[in-house]
């Protein structure tokens, strides 16, 4: 049986990126706070739980071997969104139906738009 990590996992911040065809496809998350803590999946939302589940994994690692886990920075923020229903109805049966929270949901949808937007030419990084 595997033990809880202490902590929120969702406290730490991670970033997502689309992967080349070179590199497999799909997306990649990273956590910036766990150097080598990433992994992948073929939709974001996939990506986001696998990511999920390496960040519960390396923690472990950490733990395991005596070592302490770097806490979540705490420069993260937060606002308030007023929706329509169908909006929020929407988006929380996606996120239901990826097995996800419906901020990590929303939170990669920004950020795959964010990153598609970088990524055309003449867009500063």
């Amino acid at each position: 049986m595997r033990n809880k990590p202490k902590g929120n996992l969702d406290a730490y911040q991670f970033t997502v990126r689309p992967l080349s065809k070179e590199e497999g496809g799909g997306y990649l998350v990273e956590y910036p706070e766990i150097p080598g803590c990433m992994s992948d999946g073929e939709t974001i939302e996939e990506a986001i739980a696998n990511g999920k589940e390496a960040l519960r994994d390396c923690l472990d690692v950490l733990r395991e071997s005596g070592r302490k886990a770097p806490k979540p920075e705490v420069s993260a923020a937060q606002w308030r969104q007023r929706l329509p229903r169908t909006l929020y109805s929407k988006l929380t049966k996606q996120a239901e139906s990826e097995g996800v929270s419906i901020n990590s949901f929303v939170t990669a949808i920004i950020a795959e738009a964010i990153g598609a937007k970088m990524g055309r030419p003449g867009k500063s990084r």
